[in-house]
């Protein structure tokens, strides 16, 4: 998978699980998707589809704000556990 289809899918599933007001396909790569409305419940939300879709575990160490305030951030978490 390249990153920018990555990137996109990504995209995809913030936007079906983070139901964040107003936002749509354009949502920025590093655009700051706490301020866009998303709250922690959400975030456990889009976690949970990520672990699903990528067939990985977000350990303690990624758990936090800065994992999740991106999907460019989400990304890079990606690739850090797949060992990308």
């Amino acid at each position: 998978m390249t990153i920018s289809t990555q990137i996109d899918d990504i995209r995809q599933i913030v936007l079906k699980h983070a139901r964040l007001a107003g936002a749509s396909d354009a949502i920025d790569d590093d655009a700051d998707l706490y301020a866009l409305g998303l709250n922690s419940l959400a975030t456990v939300n889009v976690m949970l589809a990520l672990e699903d879709r990528y067939n990985v575990e977000f350990g303690d160490e990624l758990l936090s704000r800065e994992t999740f305030a991106s999907i460019g951030a989400i990304s890079r978490a990606i690739n850090i556990l797949r060992g990308d």
